[in-house]
This record gives structure tokens, sequence and C-alpha cells, in this order.
């Protein structure tokens, strides 16, 4: 029976953390304490309980407790961190990532090493007047300062999301975490191997750590091209598919982490902006949806178990003495100056690469630096590794709990004041002076409408105190004064660009725009985000761009005498440039629309109204310019303008049987496994349309073999 038990242990903390997350996400929400931080509390204080045998009349309890302080870490690492790598990489923001990408691998790759290096000079500077960490060498210290280094900002990721604080930067923290989880544990590995039965390697440091980091790259990529290969042609249902890519996640992370000794952490990084970036535009929008939704519940998941595992971890197998504890204050302060002056080393840098950095966001940087779970995972390695000495397995596994438990408790929780103090969470004047609007309009609308229940003779006699409690907040404080023209206009604009990208997304959903255009449309509007509404709406370069290269076709025509053939030879990519055409010209509509409903609302003052001129002066100029891109389309190449009009046709009309078939299934006219039999059929005619298109070297051959024959009456 207490074997059974035992099985089970893993069962019981699971249930008991998830339940425990449960009630401590609904009390920290009011709170502003960070989620994560309440649950390694949580850890530690069932670990110390536990410790100290008030468990002791619940036996099972007291042992599932054991067994939990007890983890392989081996555990922690194939089970829980594939989970948090890759649903970070796949919520990334592909845009944002690549413009940040620099100043990430510049903290990840050359920055960890730097902190490896100083973390290990600073305890062999402690070992030289702590008595009890003389046994500590060179490479001891470095293996130590490689598992410290990597930062685990999931709270401050968490935090910054929540405050509203810019994306660029947030995506910054995250991404820096994502590639230097996978430098900290290649840079440990090299140190760590030399303890280990297989011995250390004979390879080149710096060469074995360019093969594991780019082997893992590779790997990434070609096995998430593989899964979107397999996905897209079963044609299953999102269920399937779904499950597709969970095992490929983790097939991805032990093939590489396991058996080709390859960064697992980096093939996985790989492996989901892959997914992300190529496969979620090539996925049916139900498998998207089901993707966001199941990832985002595994995560959380897996972070409110670790976090707790974490906390029990140290709460059972750290021992502490004052020394100790002196020893310690000095690497979390040591450890927070080194990452201090790595910022600052690369500081003229990053503020010149991407988005670049601000001296306050260097404040944060250097104060999220938090760690967490892979630190302690390593640690674990290190204290169940019988060829390190007892004495450094004992001091590396008390350190870096140590930090773990400080750097969650101090930094993270500090840091809401902090982005407060340097300001970095302010809004700007529009933006309060349109949601304070906003909220009036709401007040005064919910007033009217508990006015007409009250007027209702079903409800008169109800308590209408009490239900007027329940209104909306009044109008709250707003800017006094005019506001700047500029930053009323570029607020304006944010919210345009909102509607563009949810209507970009409703168009492909609904088959009035290809795969192609989404991904043009979507890429202008990253674009835009970039100049925070600064920039006029009607500078979009890389929309008009890619139309105005067909430009060079008709002068193709003449010189060749080819005629309106060509437009036959290079019909799909006029078919792309007519979609991409119209499917702006919706936007712009849909934009325009806006601004006539901001016209007519009470939100605005007469004077804003008059500004919104200027901004349907730049619509109105985009419509114009790609309404003169289709005219030339249409006299230019007519026989792919009519090709154009046709695919469009088909991809609608398609899609209109998609919509039917699910209202039929929404109003119960037919089963949920009779509309997925007749979406399939769909599905089977989509690729036949797909095949009504040429692939461009087929397109230039026969463009080639037509020109050189004779023609025929």
């Amino acid at each position: 029976m207490k074997e059974d038990f035992n099985l089970l242990a893993p069962l019981l903390l699971a249930i008991v953390g998830l339940l425990a997350g449960a009630i401590l996400k609904s009390i920290l929400k009011r709170t502003g304490f960070p989620y994560t931080v309440g649950l390694f509390v949580f850890g530690l204080l069932i670990g110390l309980l536990n410790r100290f045998h008030y468990f002791d009349f619940m036996p099972r309890v007291e042992n599932a407790v054991a067994t939990v302080a007890d983890t392989n870490p081996d555990f922690i690492l194939y089970v829980f961190l594939p989970i948090l790598i890759f649903d970070a990489a796949y919520e990334m923001n592909m845009h944002i990532f690549k413009k940040t990408l620099a100043n990430s691998t510049l903290l990840a790759v050359p920055g960890l090493v730097v902190c490896m290096l100083l973390t290990a000079a600073l305890m062999i500077g402690i070992s030289l007047f702590a008595p009890e960490y003389t046994s500590w060498t060179w490479p001891l210290a470095l293996m130590f300062g490689a598992l410290i280094s990597a930062t685990d900002p999931v709270a401050v990721v968490a935090l910054l999301h929540e405050l509203g604080t810019s994306k660029r930067f947030s995506t910054l923290v995250d991404g820096e975490s994502l590639l230097n989880d996978g430098t900290g544990i290649v840079c440990f590995m090299l140190f760590f191997g030399a303890y280990t039965l297989s011995g250390a390697s004979t390879a080149s440091p710096v060469v074995q750590f360019l093969e594991v980091v780019i082997g893992g790259i590779l790997l990434g990529f070609c096995l998430a091209r593989l899964t979107i290969w397999f996905i897209t042609r079963i044609n299953s249902e999102e269920m399937i598919q779904n499950s597709v890519i969970i095992l490929s996640a983790y097939v991805t992370f032990i093939l590489s982490q396991y058996y080709m000794g390859i960064s697992g952490v980096i093939a996985l990084v790989a492996f989901g902006l892959t997914i992300s970036y190529t496969g979620r535009p090539r996925l049916k929008p139900q498998v998207n949806v089901f993707m966001e939704k199941f990832w985002g519940l595994l995560t959380h998941i897996a972070n409110t178990l670790v976090f707790i595992m974490v906390g029990v971890v140290i709460a059972v197998k750290v021992d502490l003495n004052w020394s100790d504890l002196i020893i310690l204050l000095l690497v979390y302060v040591g450890l927070n100056l080194i990452r201090f002056a790595m910022i600052m080393l690369f500081y003229p840098v990053m503020k010149r690469l991407g988005y670049g950095l601000s001296k306050r966001e260097s404040v944060i940087l250097t104060w999220g630096g938090l760690r967490g779970a892979l630190g302690m995972t390593l640690a674990l390695m290190v204290s169940y590794t019988p060829g390190i000495p007892e004495d450094i397995r004992r001091q590396v596994l008390f350190l870096t709990a140590g930090i773990v438990t400080l750097t969650l408790s101090i930094n993270a929780t500090t840091m809401r004041w902090l982005l407060r103090r340097l300001g970095l969470i302010q809004v700007s004047s529009a933006r309060v002076l349109i949601d304070s609007k906003i909220q009036g309009y709401l007040h005064d609308s919910a007033e009217k409408y508990m006015e007409k229940l009250s007027a209702k003779a079903a409800l008169h006699d109800a308590n209408w105190n009490k239900v007027k409690k329940y209104l909306p907040p009044s109008l709250s404080l707003s800017p006094s004064g005019p506001l700047p023209t500029m930053e009323f206009l570029s607020e304006i604009r944010l919210r345009i660009l909102d509607r563009e990208k949810a209507v970009c997304h409703q168009l492909y959903d609904e088959g009035v725009v290809s795969k192609t255009t989404f991904l043009h449309l979507m890429n202008s509007l990253d674009e835009m985000y970039d100049h925070d509404g600064q920039y006029t709406l009607d500078f979009r370069p890389s929309i008009f761009n890619y139309c105005n290269r067909t430009s060079v076709l008709p002068r193709i025509q003449k010189k060749l005498h080819l005629g309106d053939s060509i437009s036959f030879y290079f019909r799909e990519r006029i078919v792309n440039v007519y979609d991409l055409a119209r499917g702006f010209i919706i936007l712009q509509n849909e934009d325009l629309n806006l601004l006539n409903e901001l016209n007519a609302s009470e939100l605005l003052t007469p004077d804003q109204k008059k500004r919104l001129d200027i901004l349907r002066t730049e619509i109105n100029h985009n419509i114009d310019r790609m309404n003169h891109v289709t005219l030339q389309l249409e006299q230019n190449y007519p026989k792919a303008y009519r090709h154009a009009l046709t695919v469009k046709s088909i991809r609608m009309m398609l899609t209109y049987e998609r919509r039917t078939i699910r209202k039929l299934q929404d109003d119960g006219v037919i089963s949920e496994k009779d509309a997925e039999r007749f979406i399939e059929k769909v599905d089977e005619r989509t690729d036949q349309g797909n095949s009504f298109r040429y692939s461009m070297p087929g397109t230039l051959l026969r463009g080639i073999l037509h020109a050189i024959s004779p023609k025929k009456r």
C-alpha cells in the first residue's frame, strides 16, 4: 500500500499545487504581488513545515513532500522546461524579436560569458578569505558562474505585460532569457562534463560551443519544417495537429539534449520560432486558437508546479548557518553589480542596435536578472554528482537556492515600484484623455439603460440603490488643457492600426485575402507600430514597393514583343499584387469608418474632431495610390487580372461555404461530426484550387519556350 502511495505522490503534488495556484492567483490578482513569487513562497512554507516535522501526524503528506524534495533534476529539465521554452518562443512577436535579436544575443552570449568569468573570479576571491570555500578551483567556479548567470525573468515579463510597458523591451528581456538559457546550459556542460562519468571533452571549448549552438539551430529549424509539412498534409482535426506539434516539441528537445549532445534549448527556440512564423499562417484558424489556449494552459501548469517544487527543494535540502548567510549576501550583491557592469559594457553598442536601449531600461534589465528553475535544476545536478567534492556540492546548492530566493523575494517584488519610479509605465496624456472619455461614455450609457430598466413594471420592486452600485465608475480625472496635435494624432493612429490588425485577421479567416497578403499586411503594421504612431498612415513602403515591382513588366513586354502573354507567365505574382491591393483598400475603408465613428461620438471635442481630417487625408492618399495600382494591373495585364478575380472568387466562395456549415452546426441542424465531414470536402476542393497556380521556375520556363516558338494565328 505504501509503494502504491509513492507512485501517487507526484499526482498529489500536482493536485495540491494547482489548487493552491488557483487560490493564490485569485488572491494576488488584487495585490499586485507577482504570482510566481507567491508560488515560490508557498513552496518554501510547505517545505519548512515538513522540515520541522509539522506533518508528522500526516505521514502520507510528509512522504509526498519528501518525494518532491528528492525530485530528479532531469524530471524538471525534460518535462517542464520544453513547455516553458516552446511557449515563450511560439508567442514571440517575430518582427520585434528580429529587431531585438542583436541586443538579446549580446546579452545572452558574450554577456553571459562575461558574467560567468566575473562570477568565477568573485568565488575565487571569496575562497581566499573564507575558510569553508578553500576547495573552490577555477573549473568549479566557472561551472557555478555558468549555472547562476542564466536569467529566468518569468515574473518580470509577466509584470511588464500586466503594466502595459513597451512590448519591445519585454521582448528583449524574454529573448535574452530564451537565448541565455541555452548558452548557460552549454557553458555549464563544458565544465560539468569533467566531473561526470563521460569525462571531459577533448574538443576546444569554443568549437564545442559553436557545434552545440549551430547544431541546435539547424535541428530545430529542420524538425519544425518537417512538422509543418506533415500537419498541413494530414488535413485532420485540430486535436491531432496539435498533438503532432506537442510531440515534435518534446522530440526536438530530447533528441538534441539527450541523444545528440547539442543545445536542446536553442533547438527548441528555433523550433518554436519557425512554427510560429512559418507554420501559423498555414494552419487552420481553429488550430491556432486551440494552440494558444492549450499552450497557455500547459505553461500555467508548468510554472505553477515548477516554482512550488523549487520552493520545497530549497526549504528541505538547504542548510543554513551565519557564515554561509554572509557569503550569500556578498554573492547576491556581487551578482547584481556584475550584471550591471556587463550591461554597461555593452550599452554603447546596444543603444544603437535594433530599437536601442535607454539608460532607464538598462536599470530594469539589471534589476530584472532573476534566477529561477533552470539554475536550481543545474544546481541539483551538481548536488547529485559524486565526482564533485561534497562541500562544493552543498555550497553550490545553497548559494543557488539563496540567489533564487533573494532575486524572487527582493528584485521581483520591487520591480513594480522601480518601473513607476523610472517612469517606464507612464501613459501619454492623449491616451489618458481618450480612456477617460470612454469610461465616462460607458457610465452615462449604463445609467440611461438602468433608468429604462427601472421604468419596467416587471422590475419595479428591484432594489435600485443596490443595482446602482454596479454601474461603471464615473468619469475619472483627465488631462486639463489642449493636447498637442502630434501627441493626439499619434494616439489615434495607434488605435487605427489596432483596428487594421483586427480586420486583417478577420479577412484572412474569412478567405478574403490569401496567406501571402496576410503576411504582407501584418509586416506593414508591425513596421508602423515601431514608430509609435508618429509616422503618417500613408508611410507604407513595404506594401507599395512590393506592388510597384510589377511596373518593370510592361517594359519587358515591349522589349521582347510579348504582348499580354507576359501576364500569363507572371500571373501568380500579379494575383498576389491584386490581392494585396484589394485587401489594403478594405483596411483603409475600415479606417475611414473608424474616423467617422469617432467624429459622430461624444468622445472628442470639436477641435479634436477637426484634427481627424489630417488622418482622413493620409488614408485617402493610400486608397488613391492603391486604386492606381489596380487600374494599372487591369490595363497592362487583363488576362492575369481576370485570373486574379477568378482565384479570389473561388477562395471567397469556399470560405462562405465553410461559414455556412459552421452556422448550420451552431443552429443544431447538423452535428459536429457531420460538419467536419462537410468541411473536409471543402478542404479537398481548396487543395484543388491551390493547384490552380504555377510556381515561378515553371512559369519562367514556359515563358522562354513561348517566346522562342513561332506564333500561331
